[in-house]
């Protein structure tokens, strides 16, 4: 838990606030997207704790801060998902993350929905503000989601989708001009300041 905590907190920090001594330290935790994601990764612990008392008692604080972290911060990430490290939630405010299977350095925006029954999503993976993924929908490795998209079919890896059903328009790669998940991040930290 811890670990991939740390990381959450380190990618929040470069996405999420300034490089300020305040922000890259104090900010960060007060930032509703940072307090859902702490609270999931507490969650999802306390669900493998297998002291008996302990167990149940850590559960049951989850269980009750649980319930008023979505009314807080407008996300809702179910303790049943599989997230990797560094996870961001840029901007809160309704976002649902169900019981998905997520790799590492995975960041979304507003508005994004990924529902209880969507497939294995990949590493390095960008969610725009309002995009939606349903159904079986299996997204690859460094894909862009580009904003109020819906994903309803399987996505390859090193790609960018958009339109509502999502298309692939843009191979990721060499043909994008070496823009990378790490551009669209900037691009996010660009336009929260």
């Amino acid at each position: 838990m811890f670990d991939n905590l740390r990381a959450d907190i380190r990618e929040a920090r470069k996405v999420n606030v300034t490089s300020g001594w305040a922000d890259q330290h104090i900010k960060v935790f007060t930032q509703p997207g940072t307090i859902a994601v702490i609270n999931y990764r507490y969650r999802r612990w306390a669900r493998g704790v297998r002291v008996p008392i302990m167990g149940h008692v850590f559960r049951a604080i989850g269980l009750f801060v649980g319930y008023f972290v979505p009314a807080f911060t407008g996300v809702d990430i179910s303790p049943e998902a599989n997230i990797g490290s560094g996870f961001v939630v840029h901007t809160a405010h309704g976002v649902l993350v169900g019981a998905v299977t997520m790799g590492k350095n995975c960041l979304v925006q507003f508005g994004v929905a990924l529902t209880y029954g969507s497939g294995k999503i990949g590493d390095n993976v960008y969610f725009g503000p309002g995009s939606k993924v349903i159904g079986r929908a299996n997204i690859g490795n460094n894909v862009v989601v580009v904003a109020n998209s819906l994903v309803l079919t399987d996505v390859p890896d090193n790609t960018t989708v958009l339109g509502v059903p999502a298309r692939i328009k843009l191979p990721r790669g060499s043909n994008d001009g070496g823009r990378s998940i790490t551009a669209h991040r900037m691009v996010a930290s660009e336009n929260s300041s």
